[in-house]
């Protein structure tokens, strides 16, 4: 097997949001049978912690489902937003055309 970094060297994935039509109910289905943690939950979305990556929980009409990383350079990829979280980020899309978070490593 070919190692191609060290766990310093790479970017990190910070979450996966996946779309949900009703967040209580997801909330319930993920933590009834998986051991995780809720970190936050409202209304339009839910962000779950498991040991390597948090899970979100989003509905598609507020947030758009993608996966998020984490980096020092976010803002080459366009201005950030600041999020209720605290969290600041931009959105981009993939070559595919699936959307993709850029969040600030601060």
């Amino acid at each position: 097997m070919t190692i191609y970094g060290t766990p310093g060297s790479l970017d990190r994935i910070q979450h996966v949001a996946i779309a949900v039509t009703d967040i209580d109910s997801a909330v319930a289905w993920y933590t009834s049978n998986f051991r995780c943690a809720v970190a936050y939950q409202d209304k339009s979305w839910a962000l779950i912690d498991f040991v390597n990556l948090q899970l979100a929980l989003v509905i598609p009409e507020q947030h758009p489902p993608h996966i998020a990383f984490t980096s020092p350079t976010a803002e080459k990829f366009g201005p950030l937003t600041t999020h209720r979280d605290g969290t600041r980020s931009t959105y981009v899309k993939d070559p595919a055309g699936n959307s993709v978070e850029i969040m600030a490593a601060d």
